[in-house]
């Protein structure tokens, strides 16, 4: 089944929804996505949305911190950008809907303060701020003709013309794989957005809900885009640790509002480690911890809430108050045991300030680019903004591409003599096993021997998952198993290739940072990673 749209969307977070309210004044707009609606990384954020809203702050202030959370790599161009693009799209929030919290008593927003930021900047709706956004996104969304929602279609791969023979290069749309049917129809476009998230699920631990395998930048990838820094993995420093808590983040909220981290005999140990203490940025968090643990042999450390009001810590933090105190945890009477988790991808697609790739045909928004946003490292909060920004800035860019593109002639997909999966085994041993040596190999501390043995696996690992991949009928957990092995290995090799420490790449054969190596990775589909200054 072939399917034509005008731009078609992958990926139902915060970016890939603006984008289709802004763009839908312009053309109509199909968005798939391989679950529900629903299940996005914008769902589970709990912090906020860092935006200068107060006379107290400025654009000038929020560039500097990002700019200094991002290690040296970040984008002058874009951070300005964003930053100054920020207010307007709050106040689009608002306008939608969106119910953000505000001081008790007033008509002003409660604006937080969180690791790395020099001010109180950061809009929340409580902790569940990612939540209500997209309920505020997706209500509007719903209420659009012009835009439709396709759920339970999981994109196999982007379909790139010019490896059907034609004269260039130009990406006109997916294969998309229904899952209620088993089929793989062909969507085309006229032009093709990726807002697929990230991919913490390239790791053992994460605080990234299950659909976060990389699908965007694996498919980008294997299509011929650019892809650059994908050495720098953000480890969120505090995801709760028990047994049967799954991928349960802690905000860093917590640590803005006052929380103290301390070592399992009560030993506040963050003043050691850097001057801002417990809102140092989140690398130096998670590295801090992982240190200590190490240092001490114990399971986790602690956050502790308790010297702050008790009713202070429910009322601001409701959501976590009630999932720790499901695994009998009281955080107003008792310290949170945390360890960190692969949290945020700061590299990605290469785009440019319009959300353009290397790829005609294709753009790319939120978590899934290398934006020049981040840099080395994120400032929190600023990934929800970068959705907003983004999302509304590529469709006001594309508001006349629809003119200019075609797709023409697209051959339906080829299942070839695949056949139904007889060993399933086969894909939850290998994700397993993925999984693990990427936590152990290339996580929060890493050094080129451990690298190197992480790179002679990925290499054997692909190889099985690519004659299984042919040899079968494409199944969710197939494709997903595909796309992080790929992730893997441009992590991999893009971190083999910084030698020096930054931001998020820590490696103890090269502790310090080195003016040699203050530029991106890049790496494209025969063509290794290098530096592109």
């Amino acid at each position: 089944m072939r399917v034509d749209c005008d731009f078609l969307v992958i990926g139902t977070g915060v970016a890939g929804l603006t984008f289709a309210l802004e763009a839908s004044k312009h053309a109509e707009v199909t968005i798939l996505t391989k679950r529900s609606r629903t299940d996005s990384a914008t769902n589970w954020a709990q912090g906020g949305i860092a935006a200068v809203l107060h006379p107290d702050d400025s654009f000038e202030a929020h560039v500097k911190d990002t700019l200094g959370t991002g290690g040296g790599l970040s984008h002058p161009a874009a951070v300005e950008m964003v930053v100054r693009d920020g207010p307007a799209r709050i106040r689009e929030l608002m306008e939608i809907g969106a119910r953000f919290s505000h001081r008790e008593g007033k008509d002003e927003l409660d604006l937080t303060m969180e690791g790395g930021h020099s001010a109180r900047r950061v809009v929340h709706a409580g902790d569940i701020t990612g939540r209500e956004v997209q309920r505020a996104l997706l209500a509007a969304v719903e209420e659009n003709p012009r835009i439709r929602i396709v759920e339970d279609h999981m994109a196999v791969d982007l379909i790139e013309q010019s490896r059907f023979g034609a004269p260039r290069r130009q990406v006109v749309g997916a294969y998309v794989l229904d899952e209620s049917t088993g089929e793989v129809h062909t969507y085309t476009a006229k032009a093709t957005v990726l807002a697929a998230g990230g991919a913490g699920k390239v790791y053992l631990y994460t605080s990234n809900p299950d659909i976060a395998s990389g699908d965007g930048v694996a498919m980008a990838y294997r299509a011929g885009a650019q892809i650059g820094n994908m050495e720098f993995f953000q480890f969120h420093p505090t995801s709760l640790f028990h047994p049967k808590a799954k991928s349960f983040l802690i905000s860093e909220a917590l640590r803005g509002e006052g929380g103290i981290l301390r070592r399992a005999d009560g030993t506040a140990f963050m003043e050691k480690h850097h001057a801002m203490k417990d809102l140092a940025p989140r690398d130096v968090v998670a590295r801090a911890i992982d240190y200590e643990m190490k240092r001490s042999g114990d399971d986790c450390v602690y956050l502790d809430m308790t010297h702050l009001s008790a009713s202070f810590v429910a009322e601001r933090f409701p959501n976590i108050h009630g999932e720790c105190l499901k695994f009998g945890i009281d955080m107003t009477q008792q310290p949170i045991p945390v360890v960190p988790a692969a949290h945020y991808m700061c590299g990605g697609v290469v785009v440019d300030l319009e959300g353009r790739t290397s790829l005609p045909g294709l753009w790319a928004i939120g978590e899934v680019t290398c934006s020049g946003l981040h840099g080395a490292n994120r400032l929190a909060s600023n990934s929800l903004l970068e959705g907003l920004v983004y999302g509304h800035r590529v469709a006001r860019a594309l508001a006349d591409a629809r003119e200019h593109m075609s797709p023409g002639d697209v051959p339906a997909w080829d299942v070839g003599s695949a056949v139904p999966s007889d060993e399933a085994v086969v894909v939850s041993q290998n994700w397993d096993e993925l999984r693990r040596f990427m936590w152990n190999y290339v996580g929060i501390v890493r050094g080129d021997k451990r690298l190197t043995r992480a790179a002679r696996r990925i290499a054997l690992l692909k190889e099985e998952i690519r004659e299984y991949y042919w040899a079968h009928l494409v199944t969710r957990d197939l494709l997903e198993l595909r796309n992080i092995a790929d992730v893997a290995d441009l992590i991999v090799q893009c971190a083999l290739v910084r030698k020096e420490s930054r931001g998020l790449h820590y490696t103890l054969d090269y502790p310090e940072t080195s003016e040699a190596f203050a530029a991106d990775t890049v790496v494209e589909r025969g063509v290794p990673a290098h530096l592109r200054r």
